[in-house]
C-alpha cells in the first residue's frame, strides 16, 4: 500500500533580479556551471525564470532565493521565497 502523504520536494535554486517592470512578478537569472564534455572546461550557463512577487518586494540586482510552484500563469511556475541580499544602492 502507497502512502500519498508524501510529496515530491520542489526544487529551490538561488538567482539575480534582473527585471520588476511586471506585477507581481520578477525576472530571475540563474547561472550554473557545467563542465564542457570534450574539453572539461568551465562554462557558465544562464537561465531565466518568472517568478511570483506578490509584495512587489524585490527590486533589480537583488539575490532571489525561488521554489517551484504550480503554474501561475503560462510562463510564471515560480515564487521567490526570500530575499537573500539586497543590490547595493
Amino acid at each position: 500500500m502507497t502512502d500519498n502523504k508524501t510529496e515530491k520536494a520542489l526544487r529551490t535554486v538561488e538567482g539575480r533580479v534582473v527585471s520588476n517592470k511586471m506585477d507581481k512578478t520578477v525576472t530571475v537569472l540563474v547561472e550554473r556551471q557545467v563542465k564542457h564534455a570534450l574539453y572539461g572546461k568551465y562554462i557558465r550557463r544562464s537561465t531565466k525564470l518568472h517568478a511570483h512577487d506578490a509584495e512587489n518586494a524585490c527590486k533589480e540586482g537583488d539575490i532571489v532565493r525561488v521554489k517551484e510552484i504550480a503554474p501561475l500563469s503560462k510562463t510564471k511556475n515560480w515564487s521567490v521565497v526570500e530575499i537573500v541580499s539586497r543590490a547595493a544602492e
